[in-house]
């Protein structure tokens, strides 16, 4: 049997020494025999030149439209803020490259589900940002609660807490502002309640409660003090589509943070999975189970959940099975998760979330 041509990629955000892509994104194409990176866009020639040698790409761009228009290019990458993203998803899909966004995909569930629309409609494979889900134990966690190991779902509950600085540098000031779509709601609520939900099973009804607690943070270069609007306490309880009882508190803010706890309540016993520290996208997990016969018993997450890159932080190793499963789908055609689907999926929650805080009245998402 030959082997396939490999998938040329073009990442649009690409740097030498610094960024999201930098540091996840292309180690882990780098990692994957399916890729080869043929093309870096970056902010500037001197920055996209340096990153191109930097990753031994052959095309380097300061325009990433000019990216997405190469031939030599098959799928592109955008790895850049959705506030600097504008128009980059719906170019990539007009160009008929197939596409990974980085999450939030958009600023709401409506445009989520025109970008998925636009992808099926041009036959591109997409996949988002929404990495955590692929984690070894969360993948371990929810093979156990499909293969019965806590029996019937009674509860389920995700708790995630952050230590928050309070001096920021300018160029994160857009996650206090809870219209530019990167605040903690959409950042901080996407990555864990999609990793949530990818273990729990969705989230049909819901009331919600959003507060403010850091009204003030100070940016770095200038001393200047700006006000927040994003809220750093999100919390929600309601109901999933097995029956079962959910809530959810994320917290940020102070100096001490405490990362995830996801505990599932079931007829034949309970599951506890907590995390060694407040990282959000690269925690290292510890699983429990009890079934009231004794003290709770750690469940080591089995070698086959760790095969790949198995020395690399949570981060790269959790998107390369990303990279993995698109190449698998750009070449059978079928559809991968986490794609713009479960992207849609995802921001329909956060939406829900946010006018259940607004109107006080309990959201049936459907």
């Amino acid at each position: 049997m030959s082997t396939p041509p490999r998938i040329r990629v073009g990442v649009v955000g690409g740097h030498a020494a610094r960024g999201w892509a930098r540091a996840v994104h292309l180690p882990a194409l780098a990692a994957l025999p399916d890729y080869e990176i043929t093309a870096i866009a970056g902010t500037s020639m001197e920055s996209a030149d340096a990153a191109a040698e930097v990753w031994s790409a052959a095309h380097a761009f300061d325009d990433p439209y000019a990216l997405m228009a190469h031939p030599e290019v098959d799928l592109v990458t955008i790895a850049v803020q959705l506030t600097k993203r504008d128009g980059l998803v719906q170019a990539a899909i007009a160009a008929g490259k197939h596409v990974y966004s980085e999450w939030p995909l958009a600023l709401s569930a409506t445009i989520a589900e025109d970008l998925h629309t636009l992808a099926e409609k041009a036959a591109v494979r997409h996949a988002v940002g929404l990495q955590s889900r692929n984690h070894p134990a969360i993948r371990f966690l929810r093979d156990l609660l499909a293969q019965g190991k806590a029996g019937e779902v009674l509860s389920a509950s995700l708790t995630y807490s952050l230590a928050t600085p309070e001096v920021w540098s300018q160029r994160y000031a857009a996650l206090f502002d809870q219209t530019k779509g990167v605040n903690h709601l959409a950042v901080v609520g996407g990555h864990s309640i999609d990793m949530f939900r990818s273990v729990v099973g969705d989230i049909t009804e819901l009331s919600a409660t959003l507060a403010t607690r850091l009204t003030r943070i100070t940016l770095e270069e200038t001393g200047e003090r700006i006000e927040v609007t994003s809220p750093d306490q999100i919390v929600v309880s309601g109901l999933l589509e097995s029956g079962a009882a959910v809530s959810v508190h994320l917290m940020t803010g102070g100096p001490s943070g405490d990362g995830f706890r996801i505990e599932v309540h079931g007829r034949a016993g309970r599951l506890v999975l907590s995390s060694a520290n407040d990282s959000l996208v690269g925690p290292q997990f510890t699983l429990h189970f009890a079934d009231g016969t004794g003290a709770p018993v750690e469940l080591p997450i089995p070698d086959r959940y760790r095969r790949v890159l198995p020395d690399a932080p949570p981060a790269v190793r959790n998107v390369h099975r990303v990279y993995s499963d698109l190449a698998r789908g750009i070449r059978s055609g079928e559809p991968i998760e986490p794609d713009f689907a479960t992207a849609a999926g995802t921001h329909r929650i956060l939406d829900a979330i946010r006018h259940a805080a607004e109107t006080g009245e309990r959201q049936r998402l459907t």
